[in-house]
């Protein structure tokens, strides 16, 4: 076993950038909210650094459209649909149906068509539950089967309490999240998206297409992003709001602040309206931005070191990451006394493909470890023929 350490003073810079997904609180002054759950994370270490309830499930009420989307974008990234495809709304989806009078919507009328791009900013902005159903019915030919998809994304990036009744975040029995894993939803849209992401901080959406008197007319007075927190929050760039009565209001949120992102959750919020929502998801991101500071080592790409291989064609492998790897401090602690240490076995035996774990990079400060993640190789090293192989044993009996 092999330990390289280096001193954050003492790196140079090109090597100081920032990420790592793990699960680390940072201790320090208590949120206080009124809140029934809220969730606060660094996006790119992942960091914990506020979580009241955060594990216990709750309506999500249109935050489940984020579910919706992803599903959604997934097909968008295969190439099954663009942003200009057009959908044909189903009857479950027009607007004359009792359940859609109270409901937030775009107004669709069944029969006229729609493109997936106007589906995607009514969701958004409009939190059009009739647009979800379109969704679900074009991907999955009714609402419910969608739900197995829905249960299918969420268990494969790590959801696995999130259960599903329905597309649209109507009150369902089924529909149930917890903070910290609309949180790691969040983290799946905005990295996996970018091209996608940024439509979650429109602002205004005006649906140019409605098909009846009545939909023209309450198409005029719908046109505002429910996220208050894009109009008074610099930074704020997304992502969703809900409310039911049962369940109060709720919001997923983010914000990128000097370089720096953090998400925040609140669920069960009993304040007066999206206005009173967005101020109390202000006070949550701004607690995080006043309290702690992060910082990036490597991302992946990044060189950390060569490591020597056993019967390779190429003596030694590059070590990188598969994830950028970050940190998150308390402002008090700051980043004195940081250490950065990558293990390793050495040799690596060959052959080494590319993504091959090959050892840990971890950061310590005051002897803690506050932060690990895998190195993996960064290209590729061939094993050698026989005759090289022993060789190599020769050398080695040889003490060459």
């Amino acid at each position: 076993m092999k330990i390289i350490v280096a001193n954050i003073e003492n790196m140079k810079k090109k090597l100081l950038i920032l990420l790592l997904i793990l699960c680390t609180t940072v201790a320090h002054a208590e949120f206080k909210t009124k809140a029934k759950s809220a969730f606060l994370i660094d996006y790119d270490s992942g960091t914990e650094i506020v979580a009241k309830n955060a594990d216990v499930l709750m309506p999500p009420s249109s935050m489940i459209k984020l579910m919706t989307l992803a599903v959604l974008f997934d097909e968008i990234k295969a190439g099954n649909l663009t942003l200009d495809s057009r959908i044909t709304v189903g009857e479950h989806a027009d607007y004359n149906l009792p359940e859609w009078y109270p409901a937030s919507k775009i107004c669709l009328v069944a029969g006229q068509t729609i493109s997936v791009r106007d589906l995607i900013l009514g969701i958004i902005v409009l939190s059009g539950g009739d647009a979800s159903v379109v969704v679900a019915e074009h991907i999955s030919g009714s609402e419910n089967a969608f739900t197995s998809k829905m249960t299918d994304k969420a268990r494969s990036i790590g959801m696995e309490q999130s259960t599903f009744g329905n597309a649209s975040g109507l009150p369902n029995p089924n529909n149930l999240m917890t903070s910290r894993e609309l949180a790691t939803l969040a983290t799946h849209l905005i990295s996996e998206y970018p091209n996608l992401y940024p439509m979650f901080g429109t602002k205004r959406f005006e649906f140019k297409e409605h098909k009846s008197d009545w939909c023209r007319e309450w198409g005029r007075t719908h046109t505002v992003n429910y996220n208050k927190l894009l109009f008074n929050m610099r930074g704020a760039d997304g992502l969703k709001t809900g409310h039911t009565n049962d369940g109060g209001y709720g919001m997923v949120a983010s914000a990128k602040i000097g370089g720096r992102r953090l998400i925040g959750v609140i669920n069960g919020f009993n304040g007066k309206g999206h206005d009173a929502l967005a101020g109390e998801m202000k006070k949550l991101l701004e607690y995080g931005y006043a309290n702690t500071t992060g910082k990036t080592f490597f991302v992946p790409g990044d060189t950390i070191g060569e490591i020597p291989v056993w019967y390779g064609r190429m003596p030694t492998v590059t070590a990188t990451v598969e994830k950028p790897f970050a940190i998150t401090v308390n402002k008090t602690d700051g980043l004195k006394n940081i250490r950065v240490l990558v293990r390793y076995n050495e040799p690596v035996v060959a052959p080494v493909k590319p993504g091959d774990e090959i050892g840990e990079i971890i950061a310590q400060q005051n002897g803690q470890t506050i932060a690990h993640a895998p190195i993996v190789a960064k290209n590729k090293v061939s094993k050698t023929q026989f005759f090289g192989r022993v060789l190599k044993n020769i050398k080695v009996i040889l003490g060459l």
